[in-house]
Formats: C-alpha cells, structure tokens, sequence
C-alpha cells in the first residue's frame, strides 16, 4: 500500500515531526517543574527515584503493547490517539494531592510516553522509506527541540509563579492544538503481519549486543539530564527555580543543532570516529557539569553533553537496520530495548547513588559511560554488504 498520491513530502514530514515535537514538549515540561514537584510533596533523593523507577516501568512495559498496536491498527493512528493521552497524563501528576496518586500518575505517564515513542518512531520508519530519503535525524531534532521549548515554558511559569497545575494544563493544551491538526493527514500504515509466540522483549545479540550497550550509555545520560539537571543546578550552583529550568534547554538547544547536522558530520568523519568524537565530547561535559559549581559552568557542560549525545542514538540505529544477522526491524527493536531503556531507568539509579553519596559523584559516573562509548565506537562501523547473485 501506498501513501495518497496527493500527500507531498512536506506534509509528511511536518506530520510526524508535529508528533515528535509534541513528545518532546511534554516530557520538557515535566523535566522542567522536577524541583517544585518534589518540593510540594516533600520529595528526597531516594523517594524521587523510585517515583521515577515507576515512570520506567510505564514505559517498558508499554513498548511491546505500542510495537503490537502500531502494527495491527496502523502506526500513525496509534500515534495521535497515544498523544491526547500522553497530554492527559501530564495534567493528572499536577493534579495529583499526594505520593500515591503522583506515583500512580508518573506510572500512566511513563506508559503514554513509551507507547508514543515506539508509535511515533515507527510511523517515521514508514515516512522515510516513503520520502525516498534519510530523515530520522530531523525527527529526533525536532523531538529536542520540543523538549527544549516545553523546558523553556517551565523556566517561564516558575519565574511568573504560576502553579504547576496552571502551567502544565495551559502548556499542554496550547501544544496539543499546534501540534496535532498537522498530523491529521490521510495516512495507510504499511501492511504487516504480527509475529505470533515471539519473545515480548527482543535483545541483540553478536556484535549488535555492543551496539545496544553504546545506545544504553548514551541514553542514561539523556535520561539523567531530563530528570536532574534542574536539580543538580539548585543543588551545585544555588539557582532558584527559574534559572535551574533553563538546564534542560541548554542540553536541547545543543541537541537540536547538532543532530539537524548529524547527516552531514556523519558523511565527513565516518560513523566511527564520530562516535568516539562524541563519546569523548559527552565525558567533557560530565566533568566540566560536576566540577567547578558554578551557573555557568554547570550550562556549559549541560551543553556539550547535548553535543556528544545527540548523534549516538541516530548512529546506533542506523547499524542496526544494516545488521548482517537479523533483520531490519527485529534489529532495530533490540537496540531500542537497551537504548530506551537506559533512557528511563537512569533517573532513577542516578538518584539512589545521590542518597548515598551526593548528586554531583552520581552525575559523574556519566563520565564513564561516555568513555565506554569511546571504546565500543568500533562496534558502530556499517557492516559490508554482500556482494549481489549474479
């Protein structure tokens, strides 16, 4: 099946990358009121965690159910049904009065999260292979930047005083009517047929198996920006709540420049050395965030990390889908369960670390995750492809 032969590239894309803009947002907003969240229902490092622990289960367990539904019921409807949702679970951990129901509602949000990213990340599969071109990394650029600009609302409504029910509701809201008429396009979801009795969580395997680890490093430091940078900025640097909601940002902004250059700075060094290139600039930023307490500094390092992370998880996945040994999408799917997962079950390590020792040294081990990118960046070249039947 065939998209309608009246849906121009452009539409498709400004389509899926709504969708992506709209994920981002709303997790930016989330990131952004961390801080005033754990302070109305007298949050420590520890109980922080494992509200966000349960975040990650969500997620988890809603990646399989989202892979099924995608496939059975069409990837892009899913997505935009996933995405009103995803906008109503934010409002209910505003809304929530106490650490049951907060818990009970990160849980529903980290579910609507989960499922929107698989759902949106394969109705993106199908538009590039319509499109006739490589546009993943855009989408991921736009998810940045919707993450940067949802923080960027937070840094707004925490200077202004608004409550965090009021901002997360008119925040929302406003993206949702931007973002969504975009993705109201006439779409038919590639035909596939569900594998039956098939493992409900696929991990890599072979050398694939390294190349879900990188994914996993680069993600739990993602993760961990998402969920501390505000915090690590009230604690090190002593900024109020306004200016701490601005961490996230800087690592977006970072992120969205970059990964909008990522084609074209793979083409000119090769995915290899622009993994190790990216693990080393990522460990830079680690230290230089932990290492001087300062505001500016503390950004500073915010945004190297964004440069260093932004093109691991684009490079990994683009290996993935050229694996010589398992197919594209089984391929693909085993990297995004280590790579996603890293991504929602650091926050919660990061935190128990920090009630133990502090939050600074838990950030640090960042340091060494990136490194470990540096090591395993060999794990990233294409693989040869087999010379055709004659």
């Amino acid at each position: 099946m065939t998209a309608p032969i009246s849906l121009r590239p452009r539409s498709i894309w400004l389509a899926v990358a709504s969708m992506f803009v709209l994920n981002g947002a709303l997790l930016g907003m989330w990131a952004s009121r961390i801080p005033a969240i754990a302070e109305t229902h007298q949050l420590g490092h520890a109980s922080l965690g494992v509200l966000l622990l349960l975040l990650a289960a969500g997620a988890i367990v809603a990646f399989p159910v989202a892979g099924r539904l995608s496939d059975s019921m069409g990837a892009a409807k899913v997505t935009r049904v996933i995405a009103v949702f995803y906008v109503g679970a934010l409002w209910l951990i505003a809304l929530a009065p106490g650490t049951i129901t907060l818990a009970v509602a990160l849980l529903v949000f980290g579910a609507t999260h989960g499922a929107m990213d698989v759902a949106m990340n394969t109705w993106a599969g199908e538009a590039e292979r319509r499109m006739g071109r490589p546009v993943m990394s855009s989408f991921h650029a736009m998810f940045s930047l919707g993450a940067g600009l949802g923080a960027a609302t937070g840094y707004l409504a925490a200077s202004q005083g608004l409550e965090v029910t009021h901002h997360f509701a008119f925040a929302a809201l406003l993206v949702a009517v931007i973002t969504l008429p975009f993705a109201s396009v006439k779409w038919t979801s590639e035909a596939r047929i569900a594998s039956k009795g098939g493992p409900a969580f696929l991990l890599p395997r072979g050398q694939l198996l390294l190349v879900g680890i990188v994914a996993f490093c680069a993600s739990i430091g993602e993760g961990a920006i998402a969920d501390w940078s505000a915090v690590l900025l009230v604690v090190s640097a002593n900024a109020d709540e306004a200016r701490a909601a601005l961490g996230y940002s800087v690592f977006s902004v970072a992120m969205v420049v970059t990964r909008l250059l990522g084609d074209r700075i793979t083409q000119s060094f090769g995915p290899v050395v622009l993994a190790r290139l990216a693990g080393g600039t990522a460990a830079v930023g680690v230290l230089t965030a932990v290492s001087f307490g300062s505001y500016e500094t503390t950004l500073l390092g915010f945004a190297l990390m964004g440069v260093g992370y932004a093109v691991i998880m684009p490079l990994a996945f683009s290996r993935a889908a050229n694996d010589p040994d398992m197919p594209p999408g089984a391929a693909i799917a085993s990297v995004s369960t280590l790579g996603y997962g890293g991504l929602l079950l650091g926050p919660p390590l990061i935190g128990f670390v920090a009630e133990v020792t502090s939050l600074p040294f838990a950030f640090s081990l960042l340091a060494g995750l990136a490194m470990l990118i540096v090591l395993l960046g060999f794990a990233l070249a294409r693989p040869a492809q087999p010379a055709p039947a004659q």
